[in-house]
C-alpha cells in the first residue's frame, strides 16, 4: 500500500520477524488501519509501518507495541500525525499491495 502522506502514520520497531507480524496482526485487528510497508532494517530489526486516522494510529501502534513486548524485544513505537508528503517515498519502498 503506497503511503502519500495524506493520513497519520504509524510505526513499531522490533527485534526479530516474530514480535513484528505479532505485532502487525494487533495493529489491523485494533483499529481501522492499513499496512503501509515493512522493513527489515538489519541486526534482526524490523519495522512494521500502517496509516489510517490519527485515533486508529494511535490505537493501532499501542497494541501493536504491547503485542510485541509480549513476546519479543519492542525497541521503537510512533505515531506522526501528518507526515510531509515526501515521506512516503521513504516509507513506499518495501509498500505491501492487495
Amino acid at each position: 500500500m503506497r503511503y502519500h502522506g495524506d493520513e497519520a502514520l504509524g510505526l513499531i520497531e522490533t527485534i526479530g520477524m516474530v514480535p513484528a507480524i505479532n505485532a502487525a496482526d494487533k495493529m489491523l485487528k485494533a483499529a481501522n488501519v492499513e499496512l503501509v510497508s515493512y522493513e527489515n532494517i538489519g541486526s534482526t530489526l524490523v519495522t512494521i509501518m500502517v496509516k489510517g486516522d490519527v485515533a486508529a494510529v494511535k490505537a493501532s501502534v499501542e497494541a501493536g507495541a504491547q503485542a510485541a513486548a509480549a513476546i519479543g524485544k519492542l525497541t521503537a513505537q510512533n505515531v506522526m500525525a501528518r507526515p510531509i508528503r515526501d515521506i512516503g517515498d521513504i516509507v513506499s519502498i518495501y509498500d505491501v499491495d492487495k
